[in-house]
């Protein structure tokens, strides 16, 4: 029986049901036929009683996050910029000493870790992929490569490493059990401590019809409603947020015990409630939004193909791409090629609809008419970064928030 992540409850409203769709970052050696796509369903709920939005069903965890996982946030320099002006931040909140320890839980390559050491604290990573681990160990940023879980926990307390800091980026939406997170948090955590995560916030999503935000890693969707509610039960309180526009809308929230949320804190909870974040309403019309949005999109395409216009995809694998190309369910050949910023990328193929995967440069060199912006949330940097690209004759496809070419 299907049961909410947070509440337990089975009362759970289908928002979008994207049948069998494969799995995110998970790239193919070639485009040999016999080699099978990663499959599963993928249905998005809501629970009233705890106001969150998850998929139902798990997929296991060493094939989500196994050594092959590609995803490398250090060749992202946007985000590496992002979230070192966050740490910066962080520490004017709670100044650290040499004995200071700061714990990243999904720290994948170190982006953020390097900061905070730098500036003189103790800071150990932990992920449960093995290829950015690896990176990060290399660096001299120490990683333990493993599940952040109850058996994790366990042994940091065993050895008395409590952090003065907990951070978490784009993390708490990859947890399947958000109880047992908020536990392990709470344990780790030093009596007086500040835990901070950033997450893609739904409010957001919901506005920019971002469905393609929906994936199988991706398995919880958040709002400070739904973050108070959950780690209040473990006397974390949600004391204060900050809207951020990285992943096409973020927040950033920060958890203190014994502490009462600030005045920014009321006033997006109260937003939230007038929005009717609480209420299976608001994201039945999410819903209905994103089917037009699919319809509009895979005519537009079908019909520049059927031109003879030749179009590619820009950003390969990930949540958004993997998602948005499942549900437009586009004929064979309508995209020749996917080019993506990752060098871990090139060489491999996409999973469903089978592109091979080039570096952007690509872009110029080639011509092709269009290429469909998978990675629409950079798209200002991705239209400065590719100027070339655009200086020759091509066009960009803008997907969401609605279908538009620039």
């Amino acid at each position: 029986m299907e049961r909410c992540r947070a509440s337990g409850s089975t009362h759970l409203d289908t928002i979008l049901d994207f049948g069998e769709v494969p799995l995110a970052d998970v790239l193919l050696q070639s485009n040999d036929p016999s080699t099978p796509d990663s499959g599963y369903p993928l249905k998005l709920v809501f629970c009233p009683e705890s106001a969150l939005v998850q998929i139902v069903g798990d997929v296991p965890p060493e094939i989500l996050w196994g050594g092959d996982y590609p995803y490398y946030t250090s060749v992202n320099p946007s985000l590496v910029a992002h979230f070192a002006d966050a740490a910066r931040a962080i520490m004017q909140r709670q100044p650290l000493g040499k004995d200071s320890l700061v714990l990243e839980v999904a720290s994948n390559d170190g982006y953020q870790l390097a900061v905070f050491q730098a500036a003189g604290a103790q800071v150990l990573g932990v992920d449960p992929a093995e290829g950015p681990c690896k990176v990060a160990n290399e660096k001299g940023l120490e990683t333990l490569c493993r599940l952040f879980d109850t058996s994790l926990a366990d042994d940091l307390v065993a050895q008395g490493r409590l952090a003065d800091i907990i951070v978490g980026n784009n993390l708490l939406n990859l947890i399947p059990d958000p109880r047992e997170f908020s536990t392990c948090i709470d344990r780790l955590l030093k009596p007086d401590g500040l835990f901070v995560i950033e997450v893609p916030y739904l409010v957001n999503t919901i506005d920019l019809v971002a469905f393609d935000n929906m994936f199988h890693a991706n398995v919880t969707y958040w709002t400070a409603t739904s973050l108070q509610r959950v780690f209040s039960q473990v006397g974390l309180e949600l004391v204060d947020v900050e809207k951020l526009d990285t992943f096409g809308g973020s927040i950033r929230a920060y958890f203190r015990r014994n502490t009462a949320p600030g005045q920014a804190v009321k006033d997006m909870l109260a937003n939230e409630i007038e929005r009717g974040v609480d209420k299976f309403g608001f994201y039945e019309a999410f819903a209905d939004k994103a089917r037009t949005i699919r319809e509009s999109l895979r005519k537009c395409l079908i019909e520049l193909h059927q031109g003879g216009q030749r179009i590619v995809a820009y950003g390969a694998a990930g949540g958004m791409a993997t998602t948005l190309l499942s549900f437009l369910d586009l004929p064979e050949g309508v995209l020749e090629y996917a080019v993506d910023l990752s060098p871990h990328k090139h060489g491999r193929w996409t999973s469903g609809y089978r592109l091979e995967i080039f570096p952007p440069e690509k872009l110029a060199e080639d011509k092709p008419d269009y290429a469909l912006l998978l990675a629409w949330n950079f798209e200002p940097h991705v239209l400065e970064q590719r100027a070339d690209y655009r200086a020759v004759g091509g066009k960009f496809i803008v997907p969401i928030p609605e279908v538009r070419i620039v």
